[in-house]
This record gives structure tokens, C-alpha cells and sequence, in this order.
């Protein structure tokens, strides 16, 4: 079977299904291609600032919306607690964390895109993209069917395999996180395990653990920031990692038999520095975590997915793709950039950190604006507490 398209988006996470909604509505003619049958289970924490509203319209948060997070409870080693509101004094604008199930929340993402146009075909892999002629792309999928686009956007994730086919991102920046899903009945263990709390410890290595609040279960992870995939030390890690989720849940009380916790693992590809994220004069374009959108800070990619995916859906709707890699680091660079910086330094003095920084009466509303995009990084990076000492620290490696 030949098919031709205007645009052929693959993945149907946040970064996909936001594009494909963009040239939906644009009136090209759309696919998008996911591997998996949807929904399906998708391992990430879920947090979602509640601004990324705006960039969804004609979506209702009731829909995937479990739990809205509007205090954080910080921790060294699981001791020296601070808990914050993200609103202190009723402060404007008012901002919270939604708490969605990836299964839920990209389902419902996907079906506005459908909703708007675009044809979806899941449970589909692609085995290989290319150019074809001076304005074409050629996709061919693992079933031996073969589709025709103008454009195709790449948002299948961290290891999908249109980057690759396009000699993109051969060097990543990850961090590595495992996460397990624990059920969970309101009112049992610690007196600050409540749907609207969401708890942070600072003391893991080169990285942080959480536990955030889902309708009837907790999303217990810890992640490690700047790790290499392929440097023989993954079941160590992962072993580390998992004595930081069984430690947060005895933390907090959180009764739980070691058999029955079904980890998963998962990498996030860090922002590190603009690079190409376009190839063939603007025929492919990559977004999400395809384009390694996540913050080196926080760790957080769902709005970044969201934000980058609409904005390349855009892109090509007026014309400007080949444009791509300049229009994306005008958006995004330095923001980020100046979050890998903060990150580099954290995660070397988490201690200092979290001592001068994380307690400050401010921090987490602050935290959260930056989270939301309504504060950006590059304009807090000299006006923290430990700036000084950071312009003297020497550029650790990850």
C-alpha cells in the first residue's frame, strides 16, 4: 500500500500528537504513525504545569487530570524537611502541577489531533525514512508499507529511530530514571501523603527522587542527571536508584511488599546546547525528546514536548521549515541553556544547594514559574544564592 501525505508525524506522545493537531488544523493532510497501540503505558512521573492550558486548546483537563499538586515537600536524605506552597500569600499568577497518567493524557492529545483531521495509524513501527527527490520523504514501515509526505516530523522519543535516519543527535546528554507505580489508599502513612502534595528528596546522587500523587496510586522514582547509557554501570545504577524509591516509601510510611513493585526505566535526553534538529531543506524536523527538550534541571519534558511539538507543526504550516533548528533555539536556547548551567552546579553541590537554596522561603514558587515558562532561566541564573560560588566552580563533568 502507497499512501501520500502532506505531513507524516511518528509518535504519538506529546510532541507528535501537538504537531500533528497544528497541521491538522492548518489543512494538511496528516498521519501520524505510533508503534504502540494506543493508549499504552508510558513510564514518567506525570507532572504537567497547569499554563500548559494554553498551548492545548479544545482540551478539557477533566479528561486526564488526576491530582493537582499545589504544595512541595523538599527533603535532605529524607530529613530536614521544607514544605512550601507553590502560592504563597495568594501570589499571581496562580500557578499548580496537574498530575496525569501518560496513558490518559497522550490518548487524549492524540484524539484532538484525530478530532482535527489527522489519520492515525498505532501499532505501527517505521523501519526507515528518506529523502525522495528535491521535496519528498519516503517512509516505509515494518509491515512493508510505503508513505509519501512533503514533511515528517519526528516525535517518537528519546530512542526512536527518525533522529538516526537522519544522522541527527548521535551525541545525547541523558539522565537516567526508574520509577514504580505504588497503589495507594488517601489517609495511610505519612501525614503529608495527600493528593495535593508532592515530595522531592535532593540527597541522590547526581540527581532526585520524588513521590507524586496519582487518583488511587503514588509515582515513587529518583533519577540521576548526565549518566552514559553505554558506560557498564547501568544494573549498578539502576540498583541505586531502586534503594532511593524503597527508602522514599519507607520515609513516608508507605506500606509495600519489595516482590510485588514492578520497576521501570527509562532515559531522558537532557537539552545540551542547540543543534541541528532538521535535515533535508526542512522536510524533517524533530521535537519533544526527539530533539532533546528536556530541562538538564528539573528533569521535566511534557511541556517542552507539548510547546516544541506545536511549534513545529507551525513551522511547517507557514512555510518555514527549513528554518527549524533557528526557530526552535530562538524559543527555547537560552532558557535552557542557563538551566544546564544551575543544573552542572547543583547536582555537584546538592548539599550547599538545598541548604542555601531549596529552603529559601521563595524557591518553590519560583521553582514553579520557571517550571510553567512564565519565568525563564536565563534571568535568574546571576540572582541566586550560590551565583557567586558558581561562577568560581569550574565546569564539572556529568
Amino acid at each position: 500500500m502507497t499512501r501520500d501525505y502532506d505531513v507524516i508525524v511518528c509518535g504519538a506522545g506529546p510532541a507528535g500528537a501537538c504537531a500533528a493537531y497544528e497541521t491538522a488544523t492548518a489543512g494538511l493532510n496528516t498521519l501520524i504513525i505510533e508503534k504502540r497501540t494506543l493508549p499504552r503505558y508510558k513510564t514518567c512521573g506525570g507532572g504537567v504545569p497547569l499554563t500548559v492550558e494554553a498551548d492545548l486548546p479544545k482540551l478539557v483537563p477533566d479528561a486526564f487530570v488526576e491530582a493537582t499538586v499545589t504544595h512541595l515537600r523538599h527533603t535532605w536524605n529524607f530529613a530536614d524537611p521544607h514544605l512550601a506552597a507553590i502560592n504563597p500569600d495568594s501570589a499571581q499568577p496562580q500557578m499548580s502541577l496537574w498530575m496525569v497518567q501518560r496513558s490518559v493524557f497522550d490518548n487524549a492529545l492524540t484524539e484532538r489531533a484525530v478530532a482535527a483531521g489527522a489519520e492515525l495509524r498505532d501499532g505501527l513501527s517505521v523501519r526507515a525514512v528518506e529523502p525522495e527527490g528535491d521535496h519528498r520523504v519516503r517512509v516505509t514501515t515494518t509491515d512493508g508499507d510505503v508513505y509519501h509526505a512533503r514533511h515528517i516530523i519526528g516525535g517518537d522519543g528519546a530512542n526512536g529511530p527518525i533522529a538516526r535516519c537522519a544522522d541527527l543527535r548521535k551525541t545525547r546528554l541523558l539522565a537516567i530514571a526508574l520509577e514504580a507505580e505504588i497503589p495507594h489508599e488517601w489517609g495511610v502513612g505519612h501525614e503529608t501523603l495527600r493528593p495535593e502534595i508532592g515530595h522531592l528528596e535532593y540527597a541522590v546522587r547526581k540527581g532526585y527522587g520524588w513521590v507524586f500523587p496519582k487518583a488511587h496510586h503514588l509515582s515513587v522514582g529518583a533519577g540521576m542527571f548526565g549518566a552514559r547509557s553505554d558506560d557498564g554501570r547501568g544494573e549498578a545504577r539502576k540498583d541505586e536508584l531502586a534503594r532511593w524509591v524503597t527508602g522514599y516509601l519507607d520515609a513516608l510510611d508507605v506500606p509495600y511488599d519489595p516482590k510485588d513493585i514492578e520497576y521501570h526505566g527509562h532515559p531522558l535526553p537532557l537539552w545540551n546546547g542547540s543543534e541541528p534538529v532538521e535535515a533535508w531543506n526542512g522536510r524533517l524536523l524533530l521535537a519533544g525528546d526527539a530533539a532533546g527538550m528536556v530541562n538538564p534541571l528539573f528533569g521535566d519534558g511534557i511541556s517542552y514536548a507539548c510547546r516544541s511539538g506545536a511549534l513545529a507543526g507551525q513551522t511547517i504550516a507557514v512555510g518555514k521549515s527549513a528554518r527549524w533548528t533557528t526557530i526552535l533555539a530562538e524559543e527555547f536556547a537560552a532558557s535552557h541553556d542557563a538551566s544546564g548551567k544551575i543544573a552542572r552546579f547543583f547536582y555537584q553541590f546538592p548539599s550547599v544547594c538545598y541548604k542555601m537554596g531549596v529552603k529559601r522561603p521563595n524557591s518553590t514558587r519560583t521553582a514553579a514559574r520557571l517550571i510553567s515558562g512564565d519565568l525563564k532561566f536565563d534571568a535568574v541564573i546571576d540572582r541566586l544564592p550560590w551565583s557567586n560560588l558558581m561562577a568560581k566552580s569550574k565546569k564539572p563533568a556529568w
